[in-house]
């Protein structure tokens, strides 16, 4: 007697297949048209994403440079605990070169790399393994007259330095603005006093193309650990008067109307002549990271701030030899490279610090390691897939953090 043959409903399929891994859906798409097609419409994409969200399946990446080729590459770690944190596998970036890019976002799995010095630009799915090139700027960079030497001035340089990444919910559009200095020369002085003028370029993925906006009327300054995006607004740090008397502000980007604003950074959080203050990102919210100037035993500081109002969520007392933070992974756990130039991780729930056994002392400008944090996304870019002039992914050797 044959069994009776049950099928579920479509719906529950999907809600099903939402909860999978990308790696396990982009297997899948082979399987009928139907999923394939379902799995790039913006219902199932957004569901896959805030399932990620709602388990904080957070992916770690260090950002490094190889000592031995000056090559950049990045190392995808496990977030499993119990596996300590080890290297997968190393993402090399031929794209870039010789130069380590800066690591933007994440913004819904998205991640921007951007050379400064080349000005080469990329948004990136590690997810889906999309890779999209940004194009140069059309932007004209506009002469510049100086009333005191009564002559044009010639353009001598063009800098990028800091930016960011992320999304403008009033258009469905990911943008990535950074901030431009322009320096000018008068070419017949043999040593000429250089003029700057600042711009400011923001891209648009849906246009993929830039225009000018505003300056603001801070300049921004400082890193941040990781992520300087949060909820449609980006963040970075600046300050305002003199030696002794810096008053610590928030300089921030509103990706939907486009303006810029100044938050202040209250006294108590640290004021910066002799405090660290990094901003970061800590549990979707705007934080700031908090440690002395001058130390032998480090402790740190979390604020977080919510509709305005800085909280202080933990202190992390004393921690002998630890030069920096990384920033936050999962469940809270605090990376930090210490004086021997190792990862370390402290677990806010135990109070635990352990050593990782990733060694970064091979590592060229091993001082600007990065840790940076992104959710898994079926997000399109309209790139294309990763192909070796761009993207290699290498296995590690063996069971050890060693490169």
């Amino acid at each position: 007697m044959q069994r009776p043959r049950f099928e579920l409903p479509e719906a529950l399929v999907m809600e099903i297949l939402s909860m999978l891994q990308v790696k396990s859906l982009t297997r899948f798409n082979c399987v009928c048209k139907y999923w394939c097609s379902s799995f790039q419409t913006p219902h199932f994409i957004s569901k896959n994403y805030h399932n990620n969200l709602e388990n904080n399946n957070l992916n770690l990446l260090l950002s490094r440079c190889d000592g031995n080729t000056f090559q950049p590459y990045l190392s995808p770690l496990s977030n499993e605990k119990d596996q300590n944190y080890i290297v997968k596998q190393n993402i090399h970036l031929p794209f870039f070169e010789d130069d380590s890019p800066s690591v933007y976002g994440a913004c819904h799995g998205l991640l921007c790399l951007f050379d400064s010095s080349k000005d080469k630009a990329a948004i990136w799915n590690p997810s889906t393994r999309e890779f999209k090139i940004l194009p140069p700027s059309s932007i004209q960079r506009p002469p510049y007259f100086s009333p005191f030497e009564e002559t044009y001035l010639t353009l001598d340089d063009v800098s990028f330095n800091d930016a960011a990444f992320g999304f403008d919910s009033k258009t469905d559009d990911y943008k990535f603005i950074r901030f431009v200095t322009l320096t000018f020369v008068n070419s017949e002085e043999e040593y000429a006093h250089p003029h700057f003028i600042y711009q400011v370029e923001l891209y648009s993925l849906r246009s993929n193309s830039w225009k000018e906006i505003p300056y603001p009327d801070y300049n921004p300054n400082g890193k941040t650990l990781g992520n300087n995006y949060v909820d449609g607004i980006c963040y970075w740090k600046t300050e305002t008067g003199a030696y002794l008397d810096f008053r610590g502000l928030i300089l921030s980007f509103d990706m939907r109307n486009e303006k810029f604003s100044v938050l202040p950074i209250p006294e108590f959080v640290g004021s910066f002549p002799e405090y660290y203050v990094d901003l970061l990102v800590f549990n979707g919210s705007l934080g700031a990271i908090v440690y002395p100037l001058q130390r032998i035993d480090t402790s740190f500081d979390l604020w977080v701030t919510s509709e305005g109002v800085w909280t202080k969520q933990f202190n992390i007392k004393s921690i002998p030899g630890v030069v920096h933070p990384l920033g936050f992974g999962k469940n809270g756990d605090l990376f930090l490279r210490d004086a021997n130039d190792e990862v370390l991780v402290f677990d806010a729930s135990t109070q635990e610090l352990k050593e990782l056994e990733i060694n970064t002392y091979l590592d060229h400008h091993r001082f600007a390691i990065s840790l940076h944090t992104y959710l898994e996304s079926l997000v399109h870019i309209n790139g294309i897939q990763e192909v070796e002039k761009y993207v290699i992914r290498q296995p590690t050797r063996n069971a050890s953090n060693e490169y």
